[in-house]
């Protein structure tokens, strides 16, 4: 399972919903002391991204303005600069914009058709084709392990925002609101049509900058299918974090365990040991505390530190049957279980032969682990 980036998406709007107006110039809807945070933001992040009519829009530089951000970058290690990135199927660019000719590095995310165009009439930019169609899949893929970046900010425009939501790529929104109306119909808009995974998303923070409110905001709604989605990493870091809270045994693992609705909610959540119990497992925990026939539980996700075990000494039950009969279709898990105490465990394998999709995220492996390092490998 490819890993990818933390998503930032960064927008301000105004109060009816819009990025700028219809005039030739740009609409400021940031006050002076947001842009210098936007700017903080920028010094922050390994890439900053912005789609090709953005670039045709604004004509913007996209740089870290504060020099002192800047040498502080470079003083631990990092560019002078976040990487740039833009997106563009048709690969018509103009080579003269300032996007190319400030800053640092520079990558375009293409089309083989827009590659073409961009070897004809070259950009100063790196060129990733990503095949046929724009995949955000594999863009986010190829800058996280080709490029190493690890935190992405987005900053538009609205399509590109819009893509990044509809397909449960984005791990934050943080979204300034501007005390001002637009009223024109045909000036973009932050958000377009699409099918947006349902529930509310989780705030993160909300705080007035001068005349402006900044809303920072993390979606909570589980993916679908063994497609991961960025709420499916925040669930499975908290099962990472529950994990840490079980006492220590030398004839157990420590796992944690959540099990979240479709729509965001969280219904329970459990871990090896709780309450005392020196033979409860964390799934079992969870699901303990649902009632029993939850409608919700049919559509619900269960995310598990460590694989659902399949055999124990301890239960009648393993966890992957208790999941089966709760009638959960899906789960997440970040560890697949070693032959500690079982061999050839495979909760995985089971699960899916009775239809549950079953997602692992190697990306927490470590984090799994880490509260059973005392544990004989």
């Amino acid at each position: 399972m490819p890993s990818y980036p933390y998503v930032l998406l960064s927008a301000a709007v105004s109060l009816d919903g819009y990025l700028d107006d219809t005039t030739p110039e740009r609409l400021l809807l940031s006050s002076p002391a947001d842009f210098d945070r936007v700017d903080e933001v920028r010094a922050s992040v390994d890439a900053i991204l912005i789609g090709a009519g953005t670039i045709r829009a604004d004509n913007p530089r996209l740089l870290v303005n504060s020099a002192e951000r800047r040498a502080a970058r470079v003083a631990a290690g990092k560019p002078e600069y976040p990487l740039k990135v833009t997106v563009s199927a048709s690969g018509e660019l103009d080579a003269a914009a300032n996007f190319w000719h400030t800053g640092g590095d520079k990558i375009v995310y293409t089309t083989e058709k827009g590659a073409e165009r961009l070897r004809r009439e070259p950009v100063a930019a790196d060129v990733v084709a990503l095949g046929p169609e724009l995949d955000w899949r594999a863009l986010l893929a190829h800058l996280r392990e080709v490029r190493g970046v690890e935190r992405l900010m987005v900053e538009g425009g609205g399509t590109i925002h819009t893509q990044l939501m509809t397909q449960g790529l984005a791990d934050e929104l943080q979204l300034v609101l501007a005390p001002l109306f637009v009223g024109d119909p045909e000036a973009p808009r932050l958000f377009g049509p699409g099918g947006y995974q349902g529930g509310r998303l989780r705030l993160l923070e909300s705080r007035p900058i001068e005349d402006v409110v900044l809303m920072r905001y993390a979606p909570t709604a589980p993916g679908a299918g063994t497609l991961p989605c960025a709420a499916d990493r925040h669930w499975l870091a908290l099962a990472c974090e529950l994990a840490e809270r079980c006492p220590p045994s030398e004839t157990a693992f420590s796992v944690g365990a959540v099990v979240v609705a479709a729509d965001g909610t969280e219904l329970a959540h459990g871990y090896s040991r709780e309450g005392g119990d020196p033979h409860v497992h964390a799934e079992e925990a969870a699901l303990a505390k649902i009632a029993a026939g939850d409608p919700r539980l049919a559509s619900a996700t269960v995310y598990s530190s460590l694989e659902p075990c399949t055999h124990r000494s301890s239960r009648p039950v393993p966890c992957a049957r208790l999941i089966l009969r709760a009638g959960a279709r899906r789960v997440v898990t970040a560890w697949r279980e070693p032959d500690t105490f079982v061999a050839g465990a495979d909760g995985s394998g089971m699960l899916a032969a009775q239809g549950v999709d079953v997602l692992v995220l190697p990306e927490y492996e470590e984090r799994a682990k880490a509260p059973n390092a005392h544990l004989p490998s």
